[in-house]
């Protein structure tokens, strides 16, 4: 669809404004500028039948895009599920070390005497005595 509206107002701004001699060297070159850029900015860049050739390919971009971006979400909460994870084995490393010193501290033969006191047994204070049997009192 041609703009007829647009060539005229080029045409009523050409007829208005004096001519200027120009350098003879430059003309040639900024008459394909112009020309580019008239075309560039009318037809546009991309007509139809190049959009709908694309299309296939522009497809792949965006589902090469979606798969990025997944995989970006999901290296994410990897991290995350990491970082909690390491507190907890922290955390859990901790109370294993604490519960380890608790036992071996109520495991010293001071306190299970403390503790089996209560129940009327109590500590040797000789050595113990060897008991030897004969085969032939058996």
């Amino acid at each position: 669809m041609n703009n007829q509206f647009r060539k005229k107002l080029e045409e009523q701004e050409e007829e208005e404004q004096p001519r200027v001699e120009e350098e003879v060297q430059e003309p040639v070159r900024d008459s394909k500028t112009i020309a580019f850029l008239r075309k560039f900015f009318t037809e546009g860049v991309i007509t139809k039948e190049s959009a709908t050739d694309m299309l296939p390919f522009l497809i792949f971009v965006c589902v090469l895009v979606m798969i990025y971006i997944a995989n970006s979400h999901m290296a994410i909460s990897n991290i995350r599920k990491i970082s909690t994870l390491n507190k907890e084995v922290k955390e859990l490393s901790w109370e294993y070390k604490s519960l380890k010193a608790d036992l071996m501290f109520k495991s010293k033969l001071t306190e299970v005497a403390k503790k089996v006191d209560t129940l009327g047994i109590k500590e040797l204070i000789e050595p113990p005595k060897k008991i030897i049997i004969k085969s032939n009192e058996h």
